[in-house]
């Protein structure tokens, strides 16, 4: 298995646009659910802390291996996705993950 986790800061204006961007983030990427093979776990959480240095929004998502993961990056519907949602961040953090794992470059 592994974990991939994507957090994003997203633009907007006003305190309204900006949830607006962020809901349309989560219901994006909630719609690929069931259309990614050995996607796993896909989970969207939206920022309640409401600091200045928090991002907006995170993905977790959980594949069944990292060839499943290669293949969601370039699955039709997320590339769809992507597509949908371009100029919508001001910044994106990626974190890809083996569970378990230990790594020797601490």
């Amino acid at each position: 298995m592994i974990k991939h986790v994507v957090m994003w800061k997203v633009s907007g204006d006003t305190p309204e646009a900006r949830r607006a961007t962020r809901e349309k983030v989560k219901q994006q990427f909630k719609g690929l659910r069931s259309l990614i093979p050995g996607l796993l776990a896909l989970e969207v959480g939206l920022d309640v802390s409401g600091v200045d240095y928090a991002c907006d929004v995170v993905l977790y998502t959980e594949f069944e291996s990292p060839q499943a993961l290669a293949a969601y990056a370039e699955h039709p519907e997320h590339l769809r996705v992507r597509r949908e949602l371009e100029g919508l961040r001001v910044a994106r953090y990626q974190v890809d993950y083996v569970p378990g794992e230990v790594s020797n470059h601490a």
